[in-house]
């Protein structure tokens, strides 16, 4: 850790946090709690292929969830945010996974502007559909909750929350459920879970996935029938009741699997259409002489239909000619 070179890439880091933490951030939290809160938070996975179909990963990796790295902090602190630029460490974790430079930058803000209160994180997901959990406590200052779960695989793909307050005036909300969908980190142009690198220049800022955004039909979200996705995930956060043990923030564990508790409720069924390639050449036109003869063309299916969705057309087609090489 003393190294001259993992210095100089700490202090990377740190420019590229205060660039992240200096940006206007909207009104500073009102709240007037007297006691810290403490909070259970669960991160359910509703990444089915029912509900996803196209393209589901199935195997290289399947579908899968990283570990949740999140913080509680105050509005001096951005983990990200929408339609603005991800940090160094951000881009290090939707894109490959790598949660310690993004672990520096959140302890560097606490340290620093001491806009951090806490790290916490849970343990990844081996499948697209699953739980996992874990405690964090949040204060008056600090009642502001952000996190992050890569999409695996995926280019630069994540959900997450920004920004979330748990504190309501004077008082701690007991229960709060939010639906999750998809982000673009805005650091890679890939197009499909499983797309090869290809790094985004100049850096784009985060973008909402949406069904028609990015407009383009080999997208793995792209669903022109929808008006928008269903839930990729969900996270719920319940206020834990004071007890005279004191808090203990859970260690963060970011290699770690476990959790997978299946979610019992029905996935959506989101219909996806038969695509089929353009139409092959004609092929020669064979027959008698003297006589019409036929010829034939053919195409393949790219897309198979799913969750009645458009059945697939005709794969061949013949039309009347006149004989090239009559016999």
């Amino acid at each position: 850790m003393g190294t001259p070179r993992m210095a100089a890439s700490l202090a990377v880091l740190l420019a590229a946090l205060n660039s992240v933490a200096g940006l206007p951030l909207g009104a500073d939290s009102s709240c007037n709690a007297r006691h810290p809160a403490r909070y259970s938070i669960t991160f359910t996975g509703k990444w089915s292929q029912t509900a996803f179909p196209k393209q589901y990963p199935l195997f290289r990796p399947p579908a899968q969830w990283s570990s949740l790295l999140g913080a509680t902090h105050s509005s001096d602190y951005s983990m990200w945010r929408k339609n603005e630029y991800v940090s160094n460490g951000l881009r290090e974790f939707a894109e490959r996974g790598e949660a310690w430079a993004l672990m520096k930058e959140i302890e560097a803000a606490g340290e620093k502007i001491q806009s951090v209160h806490g790290v916490f994180s849970a343990p990844a997901i081996t499948t697209g559909m699953g739980q996992t959990s874990t405690e964090l406590e949040a204060q008056a200052r600090h009642s502001l909750v952000s996190f992050v779960v890569r999409i695996v695989p995926s280019p630069d793909w994540f959900v997450g929350v920004d920004s979330l307050d748990l504190c309501q005036g004077g008082h701690w909300r007991d229960h709060i459920s939010i639906d999750l969908f998809p982000y673009d980190a805005g650091t890679d142009s890939g197009f499909t879970f499983s797309s090869p690198n290809f790094a985004t220049i100049p850096q784009g800022p985060v973008t909402e996935i949406t069904s028609s955004s990015p407009s383009h039909p080999a997208n793995s979200f792209y669903y022109p029938r929808l008006k928008s996705l269903p839930p990729m995930a969900r996270v719920s956060l319940v206020r834990l009741r004071h007890s005279p043990r004191a808090f203990v923030p859970p260690t963060p564990d970011l290699g770690g699997r476990g959790n997978e508790i299946l979610d019992t409720l029905p996935a959506p069924e989101t219909p996806l259409d038969c695509e089929v390639s353009l139409w092959s050449s004609w092929g020669m036109c064979g027959g008698r002489c003297g006589k019409l003869g036929t010829k034939r063309r053919t195409r393949y299916v790219r897309t198979q239909p799913a969750n009645d969705g458009t059945p697939c057309p005709e794969l061949e087609e013949e039309a009347e000619c006149t004989p090239d090489n009559c016999v």
